[in-house]
């Protein structure tokens, strides 16, 4: 019957294109809306348009943010000769977590992956290669997740980056070969910081 009234179609059909989200689930995150006072659902609507206006990319390390720079960046305190690549924002987050990690990152925007169409120019690595021009970053820590495209894109940013005479490292694998640093617990993810090593 749900499927026949049409608005509510649409909205599941709109949770439908999030990330992860099925048919069963988005339908019952529209029943969820459905299930609202049109106070609170109004407070979820303003909240997706303000994010989609407000959030934008750090110009610095390219992560996601709503102000001039991001938090990390803006922080006198962190250590800018270190920078952490990541490839998404999700692994900033977790990271962040662990609460050990006391150097700076960079954003990527994805992992090399010719087979959808992800080559080295579609990611953020010319501005990595612009923050390394004034001679205070001293080591590159590279923690794309530990897969066939994460272990590609590491080694080109091995091989591009050891010219200019930073160490390039890799987190330990603490991390099992397969998974996602977002779904990783502190402990692993401290683990894996300690005992980076040299690429």
């Amino acid at each position: 019957m749900a499927e026949y009234i049409e608005s509510l179609q649409r909205l599941a059909e709109q949770f439908g294109r999030l990330e992860g989200i099925g048919k069963k689930s988005a339908m019952r995150m529209a029943f969820s809306v459905l299930d609202m006072s049109a106070e609170t659902a109004q407070e979820l609507a303003s909240a997706i348009i303000e994010a989609k206006e407000r959030i934008h990319l750090c110009p610095i390390c390219q992560n996601i943010t709503d102000r001039d720079t991001c938090l990390v960046c803006a922080d006198e305190g962190r250590d800018k000769s270190v920078i952490c690549v990541v490839a998404d924002p999700k692994a900033v987050i977790s990271m962040e977590k662990v609460r050990e990690y006391k150097g700076v990152y960079h954003v990527l925007g994805g992992v090399i992956s010719p087979m959808n169409g992800v080559t080295p120019d579609k990611l953020r690595i010319k501005e990595l290669l612009s923050r390394l021009n004034d001679g205070e970053v001293r080591e590159v820590i590279v923690a794309t997740n530990p897969t066939v495209e994460g272990e590609a894109t590491a080694m080109y940013l091995s091989r591009i980056l050891k010219p200019l005479g930073v160490t390039v490292s890799r987190l330990a694998y603490g991390i099992s070969v397969g998974a996602d640093i977002e779904y990783a617990d502190a402990v692993t993810l401290n683990r894996a910081l300690e005992g980076r090593r040299e690429i």
